[in-house]
Formats: C-alpha cells, sequence, structure tokens
C-alpha cells in the first residue's frame, strides 16, 4: 500500500510512499516549515492497483468513441 502524508499546519502533501519513506517525508517538512512542532495531520493510503481494475475497459471504451467520431466526419 502507498500512503500520502498531509501536514496538519498548512497544505503541504507527500507524493505517495511506502509508510517509511512518506513518513520521514513529512518529519522533514515539519522541521523546516514547522519548526518545534509535532508532526500532525491526515494519513490518505491507497491500496496498489486502485483505479487500474478498468484501465483496458476505459480505454476501450474512448477507442469505440474515437472510431465513432471519425467514421461520422467521413461521411
Amino acid at each position: 500500500m502507498a500512503n500520502r502524508y498531509w501536514c496538519g499546519e498548512c497544505s503541504f502533501k507527500t507524493s505517495w510512499h511506502g509508510e517509511s519513506e512518506g513518513l520521514r517525508r513529512q518529519v522533514e517538512h515539519y522541521a523546516a516549515a514547522h519548526p518545534g512542532v509535532a508532526p500532525g495531520g491526515q494519513v490518505e493510503t491507497r491500496r496498489r492497483g486502485a483505479g487500474e481494475r478498468y484501465g483496458c475497459l476505459r480505454l476501450a471504451a474512448v477507442a469505440l468513441v474515437l472510431l465513432a467520431v471519425v467514421a461520422a466526419c467521413r461521411h
């Protein structure tokens, strides 16, 4: 699973990382941007492969729509 850590003091958020890397980046952000404040905020979790379940189906649907548009423009 991948995590994204959100700062509790500002709008900073890490990119998607494993738990240890994301936490390290959040701690580094707090040290640089909010010295003396304990790291806090929210953790967003994403399962690997989330959003990829229908990737091929979406691609096929887009291809069919484009094919229909091309066919309509030719006549």
